[in-house]
């Protein structure tokens, strides 16, 4: 592994864990094993450390879902939602420091005067819904969705999905008992319109 992917992965660590503001450029040299200059010399600041791993949670996600999508065979697109549900929540747990990450109020806090902050967040959140809106206009495609806006009733769904991702790394609930009523709901706003 490379310095610059050792400074990734601990700053990932740090960031997730202690925050943005806690997290010292020092303390993440020392995890990482390197120079602070090291870090400098691949990174101008924080902020762009932060940035590049943003950009690569969301260089991940569209790698990840693209993998999967080529594996799996659908009869119809709401099989496609209930697996893309499936999914997401699978990926959550194995990113489970970058979804915490993404969670964080820090991204979002930088997001509001930080114009590159809003447009990366902003990127990794439309990247997510519209993996749930391919699944829904599949499903309106061959009749298995009813109708609805497909980007308002992926907006929707994603926040019903990430709501238990949340309340998983946050250890809020056991959300494993959920997964089976929030698959039944989603299907059963997805199929209301049908005759």
């Amino acid at each position: 592994m490379t310095r610059k992917n050792n400074i990734l992965l601990a700053a990932t660590h740090l960031l997730a864990v202690k925050g943005f503001k806690e997290t010292s450029m020092a303390e993440l040299a020392k995890v990482a094993g390197v120079a602070q200059g090291t870090i400098f010399y691949h990174y101008k600041n924080k902020e762009e450390l932060f940035l590049a791993i943003l950009r690569s949670f969301q260089e991940d996600i569209v790698a990840e879902f693209s993998r999967h999508r080529q594996t799996q065979q659908f009869d119809c697109g709401l099989q496609m939602v209930a697996d893309v549900i499936d999914f997401y929540l699978h990926m959550a747990s194995q990113m489970e420091e970058r979804f915490m990450l993404l969670h964080r109020h820090d991204a979002h806090e930088l997001a509001r005067s930080n114009a590159d902050f809003h447009a990366c967040l902003e990127a990794i959140y439309d990247c997510l819904i519209d993996i749930f809106e391919q699944a829904i206009l599949l499903g309106q495609k061959d009749g298995s969705i009813g109708d609805c806006s497909p980007r308002r009733m992926a907006m929707i769904i994603f926040t019903m999905v990430d709501g238990l991702v949340r309340f998983h790394t946050y250890n809020l609930y056991d959300v494993g008992g959920l997964y089976e009523d929030v698959v039944r709901a989603c299907e059963a706003m997805l199929k209301k319109n049908i005759p």
